[in-house]
């Protein structure tokens, strides 16, 4: 049976066409249509749709007055944000996302990119990505229960100690169950790839920051490393850590994408190869693919790491936790829940 899709946009002309790309697909198919947020509350009240496609900016009931009236009187639903770049969109998905929205598309600036490939691939492979991680959720929920990740948090130590994690769909939201948790006084610095557009990382770091103890801001290049400090990979850069003969600084690149990706977290954790660092704690969480399994291979051969995944259960999409536990790198598969205290068990503070 095909997975209905309810899509939610004041324009007309992107209803059509948003419905045009989802039903090319024989997996889905998107037949109802609501033009601004107060109309589809009251669809969702009385039809299941298996994902929902919301538009950020409408009338009435915009996307995020919907997520926050859903979550107020406890409805659930698979919602998909469909979002422009400006400023205060990039801030709106953010905080969609941390009201439930699973993930989001950005919006085509005009007809042409509306009707373009790029923009068809994107929205369908978020829609496969999330629904087929649905019936993961459902499976693994029967696996035995692991043993709880200690609450003891050890002392640092005077070794150079770094966190590098990596995280796709489903991860702004995961990460607001992770950084904010961690202690402002992390005894080490922390790189975080999170596959997002430029824009939306600045956005993202930014509404971290306001969350968290610890401090959380978006990388700029020959940044020194810190303690107690997040860097976010910028969208559409390459984040490298080079080797300084004061430490360790950031480098961001324009080279390629790498399986349209960019930034790469394989790229992120290869360049950890040449550093000083005696110990570096990889963390991966959900999302689409592999990226980060090859780079963490690559760097587990030169550097005493220690690998901690989210677990199949926590995950919008089992797919890069998946794919690094399956080569064999993990040290600790958790909850997400029990991933800031895992890290800092690992790391310490000062």
């Amino acid at each position: 049976m095909k997975k209905n899709i309810l899509v939610v946009d004041d324009s007309a002309l992107m209803r059509r066409v948003i419905c045009d790309i989802i039903n090319t697909d024989d997996t889905f198919q998107a037949t109802d249509v609501c033009r601004d947020g107060l109309e589809a509350y009251e669809r969702i009240k009385s039809v299941k749709y298996d994902a929902i496609v919301l538009d950020v900016n409408m009338p009435r009931m915009d996307g995020l007055q919907l997520l926050e009236k859903l979550q107020q009187e406890g409805v659930k639903a698979t919602i998909i944000m469909v979002s422009t770049l400006t400023a205060k969109d990039t801030r709106t998905t953010v905080i969609a996302m941390e009201l439930g929205a699973v993930d989001f598309v950005t919006k085509p600036t005009n007809i042409i990119e509306a009707k373009g490939e790029d923009f068809k691939n994107r929205l369908l492979s978020v829609l496969k990505a999330v629904l087929i991680s649905d019936q993961i959720k459902r499976v693994s929920v029967t696996r035995p229960v692991r043993t709880p990740i200690p609450t003891i948090i050890r002392k640092g130590s005077n070794k150079n100690k770094l966190v590098a994690l990596a995280c796709s769909t489903g991860g702004p939201k995961a990460l607001q169950s992770v950084i904010p948790y961690l202690e402002a006084n992390l005894d080490a610095p922390m790189v975080l790839v999170q596959h997002m557009p430029m824009g939306f990382t600045k956005s993202m770091a930014d509404r971290l920051n306001e969350l968290s103890k610890i401090r959380v801001k978006e990388a700029e290049d020959n940044e020194v490393l810190m303690k107690g400090t997040v860097y976010v990979a910028p969208g559409g850069k390459h984040l490298k850590v080079a080797r300084t003969k004061d430490g360790h600084k950031i480098v961001l690149g324009n080279e390629p994408a790498v399986g349209g990706l960019k930034p790469c977290a394989d790229i992120m954790y290869e360049s950890l190869k040449s550093c000083a660092f005696d110990e570096i704690t990889c963390v991966v969480l959900t999302g689409m693919g592999a990226d980060g399994t090859k780079g963490i291979g690559s760097l587990k051969q030169k550097v005493p790491i220690h690998v901690i995944s989210q677990d199949a259960a926590s995950c919008v999409v089992y797919g890069m936790p998946k794919a690094v536990y399956e080569a064999g790198y993990v040290n600790e598969v958790v909850p997400l829940d029990a991933v800031a205290q895992s890290i800092m068990k690992n790391v310490g503070v000062k």
